[in-house]
């Protein structure tokens, strides 16, 4: 897996290409524990779930059907009636895509047994042809020392430069299209 900073970079920076009347507040922030929820799977070893379940690490969780839920349910759960359905689509839509993104970086490492990005419909487990990014170890005390840096290191690389253009050029186009207004 990519590490939860990464995840919550790519997430961040999505968002900058979301209208700015939605991107005040707890946007940031839900947007920032969707791109981090797959991983809650890492619970189940603790259950003896192996992790070439379905319901293991990288499972179901990682699956899009999930970051379909998990979209729908955050924009219905954290925006009611006050919000527009508009408005609330695209939330979902932006919950949708900080979750799948998720399971798009995974894809992207070099280590794990894949993503299963269709369960529970296929349990296969896919991984890109492109794996940059660094594989992150599951345990916070491994993350600490030389595989750390390289893996942050590798992020910085795959993820932040690529997250800071596309904050960037959002910004950019946000910007043009105020003055246009």
């Amino acid at each position: 897996m990519a590490s939860a900073f990464g995840h919550v970079v790519s997430a961040l920076a999505l968002g900058r290409g979301f209208p700015g009347q939605l991107t005040r507040g707890r946007f940031w922030i839900l947007g920032a524990v969707c791109s981090v929820l797959p991983d809650a799977d890492v619970l189940t070893f603790r259950l003896g779930i192996a992790y070439e379940s379905m319901w293991g690490h990288r499972g179901f969780s990682h699956s899009l059907l999930f970051a379909l839920i998990v979209g729908i349910l955050f924009s219905f759960l954290f925006y009611g009636k006050n919000t527009s359905k508009r408005d609330r689509l695209f939330l979902a839509g932006y919950f949708f895509i900080c979750t799948a993104s998720h399971a798009v970086l995974d894809a992207m490492t070099n280590g794990g047994l894949g993503v299963a990005f269709f369960a529970p419909f296929d349990n296969s487990r896919y991984f890109f042809p492109w794996r940059p990014i660094q594989v992150s170890p599951l345990g916070i005390g491994a993350f600490f020392g030389e595989k750390g840096v390289r893996v942050l290191l590798s992020e910085i690389l795959w993820i932040g430069i690529p997250a800071l253009l596309f904050s960037l050029i959002a910004s950019l186009f946000k910007r043009a299209d105020a003055r246009r207004s």
